[in-house]
């Protein structure tokens, strides 16, 4: 699944082909992916110019000069291809931009979602109004950390996943940021005390900036928008990496927690 480096790279490549430029074309290609396609997604965005793109979480925010703000979800396999040879069968969402750019939202699996909003409201969707903060925004500090996990017997793996306590982590950057930090993933989120935080912080900082700088992780379906492949699988320290040295010279190893795969190292991760 798409996290959030990877969200935040499709929007950098959206952001050079959409700011600014005038949605000729919108055409839905199916009712729902996810959840239902608004139906008036047409007719409220043909025509309306692009005025800023962002990120909150692991969903991608569009705006227009019409106050009406489109927001997605790349679900498990989706990705938007830029300018695409041709249009395939699960390509299911089209723009076109009065420059005669093409943009085709392609998921597979259909576990990704198209919405809209009015963009004074943004921040009312339901999905964000149960989230932490920004993992790489000034909230998201030891003290706040502190504060959310206190009291949680729940692991600490379990914790950094619940999008309540901090959006946007998933699995692959939580397993690397513990082990950079030298935290084993089960142990007790509220028993960390705050110096143990203040690594954290500061390697779930430094791991998701550097898959940034790295276009994210190449992971089954995942590309970027002009079609390359995110090279930070490469810089993995524990993930996917069963079997192999850590970076302290232990071996890393995989068990399974809440039906997701949790790669650590024993000797470091304690």
């Amino acid at each position: 699944m798409p996290e959030l480096p990877e969200v935040e790279t499709t929007v950098a490549g959206l952001r050079s082909v959409l700011q600014g430029s005038v949605l000729t074309r919108v055409e839905p290609r199916r009712a729902d992916l996810r959840f239902p396609i608004p139906v008036d997604l047409r007719q409220r965005m043909t025509g309306a110019t692009v005025t800023g793109l962002s990120r909150r979480a692991k969903y991608g925010l569009i705006e227009t000069d019409r106050g009406d703000m489109m927001i997605f979800h790349l679900g498990m396999s989706g990705r938007w291809r830029i300018d695409p040879a041709e249009i395939g069968t699960h390509d299911h969402l089209l723009l076109e931009t009065a420059g005669g750019r093409v943009l085709a939202l392609n998921d597979p699996r259909r576990f990704g979602s198209i919405d809209l909003v009015r963009t004074e409201a943004w921040q009312a969707y339901a999905p964000f109004t149960r989230m932490g903060p920004e993992p790489l925004g000034p909230a998201f500090d030891v003290a706040m950390l502190a504060a959310a996990l206190k009291g949680k017997a729940t692991s600490i793996k379990a914790a950094l996943l619940d999008q309540r306590v901090v959006a946007g982590l998933g699995n692959i950057y939580v397993c690397e940021a513990l082990n950079m930090a030298g935290i084993a993933p089960t142990r007790p989120a509220g028993k960390i005390g705050r110096p143990r935080l203040a690594l954290l912080v500061a390697a779930i900082r430094d791991v998701l900036s550097a898959a940034i700088v790295a276009g994210g992780s190449t992971l089954r379906d995942y590309a970027r928008p002009d079609g390359e492949l995110g090279y930070f699988s490469k810089q993995w320290r524990v993930y996917g990496r069963e079997g192999e040295s850590c970076p302290c010279g232990g071996a890393v190893q995989r068990r399974i927690d809440g039906g997701r795969s949790t790669f650590f190292c024993a000797q470091c991760q304690k």
